[in-house]
C-alpha cells in the first residue's frame, strides 16, 4: 500500500475540493468513462477509495472523542455543541464533517462497483476481491454514519448526476446493508498481510464484521445471536495470535505498520510534498496541551481534548502503558544558535539529541500512585537532571480541569502516542502530520472479544480475553467479580486513549449521559436534554444535508 500512496496523494488533490458528489478532473482530457474502463484505470478508482479515508478521519476528531468521560476542553474552546450539547443544533459547526465524509467515500465506492462490471478484464486484475475491499471500506462508512446519526439513506448506485430528494432508511436497514457488504468482502478479499499489502485482507473484515455485530446488539431491534457472533469474529480476527508486540513499540513513530495493526490510513512524506498543510492528518495536534511553540522548536499543539481526572487516573502502578502513552517528562535541550547565543529546545530532544546525557527535565507530572516517599525518591535520584525553570506537577493539577486554576503551557500532562517528530512542515505552519492513523488494531480486537462474550453470558472466555491485555500491559489479571461494562470500558480507555472510539464505546453500551456528566467537567446530566425532553444520544442530521434534501417528510433526530 505504501508504493501507491503517491498516487493516492494525487487523487486526493484532485479531489480536495468536491462536496456531495465527486466531479471528474481529467489533467490528460480523457473521459472518465473510458479511464475507468481500462484495467489500470479501474486499479486508481479502487486506490481513491483508500485516499477517500483521509477525509473521515484526518481532519478534526471532534466527532470521535469530544463530549466524553476521557477527554475535556482545555485551554483552547472545543466546539460547543460536539463537546457540550446543550448548544448542539443541525447547524452546528463539525456536525456535518463526518456525514459528507463518508457519503463521498460511498460514492466512490459506488462507482467502482459499476465500472469493475464494464472495465477490461485482464490477468492482472482481480476485479472480485478489489471490489470487496471497496465494499469494506462502504460498509466501515455506513457503520460510522449509523452510530452517529442513527438510520440515514443508503445510496448504492452510481450516480453522474446530483440526486435532489432522498428517503431516509432505518438503522435497522443500514446495519443490514453493512452486513450484506461485509458478508460479500469476507467472501471475496485476500488473506496477504496487511503489513506488506496494505490493502483489506480478511482478518480485518471478520475484525469489522465483529464490531458491527457487537453494537447491533445492543440495539432495539439487534438479534439474538448478534453477541455471540461478535466474539466469533473478532476470535477469527485474533487467529490465535498474542499480544506479544511491547505497547511502547505500537505507536512509535516509524513503526505504524506493525503486526498488531489490522487496518489504518496510510500516510508517506512523498505523497503529501505537493500540499503538506492539507494532505497530512491532525491526530497528533489534539489531546495536549501547548508545549510552548516554535519558539522553543515544540511543535503546535490545539490544548484541548486534554484528559480528565478519571482518564488518567485509570492507570495503575506497574502498568507500561502509562508511559507508553503520556510523555510524563518534556525535556530541554541548550544548545548553541546560529546567532553564537544559547538556544532552548523543548518536545524534540525525547526524540532526538546531539548530547542525550546533558538533557534537562523541565515538567516532570506524578503519576496518581505516587507517596511522599515516590516523590522524595524521584527528587533525589533526578536532582541533577532539573532545569533551572523545572516544575513539578503533582497528582490532581495537570487534567483538562486543571486549567481552569493554572492556564499555562505545560499545564496538562502531553499524549505522545501520536507525536510526529518528523514533521513535513514547521510547527509555525499548522498541525501537520505524516504518521498513519490506526483504525483497527489487535489490542482493541482482544477488547471488543471480551465484551462480546461478556454480553453473551461467556464470562469465563470474555474474561481471558480482556486479561491477555493486561498481561501485556504488566498489570494484575481482573478477576471474575471485576468483569462487568463498567470494568471493559475503563480497560478501553486505559489501552485505547485517544484512539478514536470513546463517542461510540459510550453511545453503544448506553453509558454516554451517566460517564461524561460524571467525569467531565463541561457536561452535566441536564446538557443531554433537547427538545420534547428529548435526550441528544444520536448527533444532528446536519441542516446542510436536510436544506439540500428537496423531501421536506425527511425525519430529524430526537432532541432537535
Amino acid at each position: 500500500m505504501k508504493k501507491i500512496i503517491l498516487i493516492l496523494g494525487i487523487i486526493v488533490t484532485v479531489f480536495a475540493s468536491c462536496s456531495d458528489y465527486i466531479e471528474e478532473n481529467s489533467e490528460s482530457f480523457v473521459p472518465a468513462d473510458e479511464t475507468y474502463k481500462t484495467s489500470s484505470g479501474f486499479q486508481l478508482l479502487v486506490n481513491s477509495n483508500y485516499a477517500w479515508l483521509k477525509g473521515i478521519y484526518g481532519g478534526n476528531p471532534w466527532l470521535f472523542e469530544s463530549g466524553t468521560d476521557m477527554y475535556a476542553e482545555g485551554r483552547t474552546p472545543e466546539p460547543a455543541g460536539l463537546s457540550q450539547y446543550t448548544l448542539l443544533i443541525p447547524s452546528s459547526s463539525n456536525v456535518d464533517e463526518l456525514y459528507n465524509s463518508c457519503y463521498q467515500l460511498i460514492q466512490s465506492v459506488n462507482k467502482t462497483v459499476y465500472y469493475s462490471t464494464v472495465t477490461e478484464q485482464t490477468s492482472n486484475l482481480n476485479t472480485l476481491s478489489l471490489v470487496g475491499e471497496a465494499r469494506f471500506l462502504r460498509a466501515n462508512a455506513y457503520f460510522l454514519l449509523v452510530q452517529s446519526y442513527g438510520g440515514v439513506s443508503i445510496a448504492n448506485e452510481h450516480v453522474t448526476v446530483p440526486i435532489l430528494s432522498f428517503e431516509r432508511n432505518t438503522a435497522e436497514e443500514v446495519y443490514t446493508q453493512i452486513i450484506t457488504d461485509l458478508d460479500a468482502a469476507l467472501a471475496s478479499v485476500g488473506t496477504g498481510t496487511y503489513s506488506t499489502t496494505g490493502r483489506v485482507n480478511k482478518r480485518a473484515v471478520n475484525d469489522l464484521l465483529a464490531k458491527v455485530y457487537l453494537t447491533r446488539g445492543y440495539e432495539t431491534f439487534g438479534k439474538a445471536d448478534d453477541f455471540a457472533k461478535a466474539a466469533a469474529y473478532a476470535d477469527a480476527a485474533i487467529a490465535g495470535q498474542a499480544l506479544n508486540l511491547a505497547f511502547d513499540q505500537l505507536f512509535k513513530p516509524g513503526n505504524d505498520l506493525n503486526a498488531e495493526t489490522i487496518f489504518s490510513v496510510q500516510y508517506d512524506k512523498n505523497s503529501t510534498s505537493t500540499d503538506p498543510t492539507k494532505l497530512g492528518n491532525n491526530q497528533f495536534y489534539y489531546f495536549s496541551s501547548y508545549l510552548g511553540g516554535a519558539e522553543t522548536g515544540a511543535p503546535l499543539r490545539s490544548y484541548n481534548l486534554c484528559p480528565t481526572d478519571y482518564a488518567l487516573g485509570l492507570y495503575e502502578k506497574g502498568d507500561k502503558r502509562w508511559e507508553a502513552t503520556f510523555m510524563t517528562e518534556i525535556l530541554e535541550e541548550t544548545t548553541t544558535g546560529s546567532d553564537g547565543k544559547p538556544k532552548t529546545t523543548l518536545y524534540y530532544p525525547y526524540y532526538r539529541s546531539t548530547n542525550p546525557t546533558a538533557l534537562k527535565v523541565r515538567h516532570f507530572y506524578e503519576p496518581k500512585w505516587f507517596t511522599p516517599a515516590d516523590k522524595l525518591a524521584w527528587d533525589t535520584a533526578n536532582a541533577s537532571r532539573k532545569a533551572s525553570t523545572f516544575v513539578y506537577h503533582p497528582w490532581g493539577e495537570y487534567s483538562a480541569a486543571h486549567t481552569l486554576i493554572k492556564n499555562l503551557d505545560c499545564y496538562t500532562i502531553p499524549v505522545k502516542k501520536f507525536d510526529d517528530p518528523d514533521p513535513t512542515t514547521p510547527s509555525s505552519t499548522g498541525p501537520v502530520s505524516t504518521r498513519d492513523i490506526i483504525v483497527s488494531r489487535l489490542g482493541e480486537t482482544y477488547l471488543i472479544a471480551a465484551e462480546a462474550y461478556l454480553k453473551a453470558g461467556v464470562l469465563s472466555t470474555g474474561l481471558d480475553r480482556l486479561n491477555e491485555v493486561r498481561r501485556r500491559a504488566g498489570v494484575a489479571n481482573a478477576t471474575i467479580g471485576e468483569f462487568n461494562i463498567d470494568y471493559v470500558l475503563d480497560e478501553r480507555g486505559r489501552e485505547l486513549l485517544g484512539e478514536y472510539k470513546r463517542w461510540f464505546d459510550l453511545k453503544r453500551t448506553g453509558t454516554l449521559v451517566a460517564r461524561a456528566s460524571a467525569h467531565n467537567y463541561k457536561i452535566k446530566e441536564a446538557n443531554f436534554v433537547g427538545v420534547g425532553g428529548a435526550l441528544k444520544i444520536l448527533r444532528p442530521i446536519p441542516q446542510t444535508a436536510l436544506d439540500l434534501n428537496q423531501n421536506k417528510d425527511f425525519p430529524q433526530n430526537p432532541g432537535y
